[in-house]
C-alpha cells in the first residue's frame, strides 16, 4: 500500500501536471497538456486524483481518446502518494464507454464490446514507430542546419550528442528523441545514436531522402496539430490551458 506524502497540496498539483505532461496524443505526438486538452486536476486529501480532459470534437477519435484517458491514468498512478486516478473526459459521443473502461481498467475491446475495431496494441506501435522518427528528424534537421555533416552524424553514438551539442534546444530535442530511442532496439551511451526503427545503422548517402520522407509525415502532423488547437478555441470559446505547471 502507499503510503501518503507530506507534500503540500501546490507540490502535488505540479507532480500531476508534470506526469500529464508526458502523454501524447498518439497521432500528433504532442503534449496533452501543451495542446491544451487538460482541464483540471483536483486530489483529495487521501491521495485521490481526479482529472478533466477535452478534446477538439465530439466525435474525435474514440481510440485515441481512450488511448490518452489510459496513459494519464497510467502515469498518475506512478507517484508514490497517489492512491486513486480517475480521469474523466468531456462532451464526446462515446463518453461512458471510454470513462468507464479507462477507470475500471478494461481493454478498448472490453469497453466497447462488438463496437471496437482494430488492435489498440497495434495502433500504439504504428504511432510509436512515427513518433520516433519525426523526432529523430527534427533532431537530425537541427544537428545539420547547425553545421554538422551527415557522413559524422551517422557514426556519432549516443554518449556524443550531449557531448557535442551544449546549446538548451539541442539538448531539449535529444533528451525528446531519446526517450522515443528504444523503438530502433536497446542502447547505452556506446550505441549508435541514429538508427531505423528495425535498428539498422543509417546511411549518410540515403539520409537526405529518408529526412525528406520523413519530414513530410511531421509536417502534416504539425498541420493537424494547428488544426486541433484551433477548433478547441472554436468549441469552447476559450484559449485552452497550455500544462506549464511546474
Amino acid at each position: 500500500m502507499k503510503r501518503p506524502s507530506r507534500a503540500s497540496n501546490d507540490v502535488r498539483v505540479s507532480d500531476v501536471w508534470r506526469k500529464l505532461g508526458c502523454v501524447t496524443d498518439p497521432e500528433l505526438d504532442e503534449s496533452v497538456t501543451e495542446m491544451g486538452f487538460v482541464t483540471e486536476v483536483t486530489i483529495g486529501g487521501d491521495g485521490d486524483v481526479a482529472v478533466s480532459f477535452r478534446l477538439p470534437t465530439y466525435w474525435c477519435s474514440p481510440n485515441f481518446a481512450f488511448m490518452m484517458g489510459e496513459d494519464m491514468r497510467a502515469k498518475i498512478l506512478e507517484l508514490d502518494w497517489v492512491r486513486s486516478a480517475r480521469v474523466v473526459l468531456g462532451e464526446h459521443m462515446y463518453v461512458d464507454a471510454i470513462n468507464r473502461g479507462v477507470n475500471e481498467g478494461l481493454s478498448f475491446r472490453e469497453a466497447f464490446g462488438e463496437e471496437a475495431t482494430g488492435n489498440l496494441d497495434e495502433l500504439r506501435k504504428t504511432f510509436l514507430n512515427k513518433a520516433f522518427q519525426w523526432r529523430q528528424e527534427a533532431l537530425l534537421s537541427h544537428l545539420l542546419n547547425a553545421g554538422a555533416a551527415g557522413s559524422d552524424v551517422v557514426e556519432w553514438t549516443v554518449g556524443k550528442l550531449y557531448d557535442r551539442e551544449t546549446t538548451i534546444e539541442a539538448h531539449g530535442l535529444i533528451a525528446r528523441y531519446l526517450d522515443r530511442r528504444h523503438i530502433g532496439g536497446a542502447f547505452d551511451d556506446s550505441s549508435l545514436a541514429f538508427v531505423s526503427i528495425d535498428g539498422a545503422p543509417l546511411s549518410a548517402m540515403a539520409l537526405p531522402a529518408y529526412l525528406r520522407s520523413i519530414r513530410r509525415l511531421r509536417t502534416n502532423a504539425e498541420f493537424n496539430g494547428a488544426l486541433c488547437r484551433r477548433l478547441l478555441v472554436e468549441r469552447f470559446s476559450t484559449e485552452p490551458l497550455t500544462g506549464c505547471h511546474s
